[in-house]
């Protein structure tokens, strides 16, 4: 049901440069910077005709926050090479700076795909 998004990206890489700052939804208020959101985008069954699905395709959202863009940029490497050392299909979707939040924002989707 739901994809192992903090499982797959808390890695040393991810780690050394966000500690376990990974929250879903949104971060608290006044959280230490850079951090990561995530949310669920689409959660879809995989259809099939003979049964059940057999499994479920998830379309997560991980956005990548910092002060600086080279910080940013840094993290969602990081995060990029955390979703494909699991062999987990990722796009950017987004590299803007955000000014409510004065804070510089990378956001890429990654699909996982799990058995029930």
């Amino acid at each position: 049901m739901l994809a192992p998004v903090f499982l797959t990206i808390n890695t040393p890489a991810v780690a050394a440069i966000a500690g376990t700052r990974i929250y879903a939804n949104i971060a608290p208020d006044g959280v230490v910077r850079p951090y990561i959101t995530w949310f669920t985008v689409a959660d879809i069954p995989h259809e099939n005709l003979s049964g059940p699905p057999p499994g479920d395709v998830g379309t997560i959202q991980i956005d990548c926050w910092a002060d600086y863009e080279m910080h940013c940029t840094s993290l969602a490497t990081a995060v990029r090479d955390s979703l494909d050392a699991d062999n987990t299909a990722n796009r950017l979707v987004v590299h803007t700076y955000e000014p409510d939040t004065k804070l510089y924002r990378i956001g890429l989707q990654a699909d996982f795909i799990r058995n029930r």
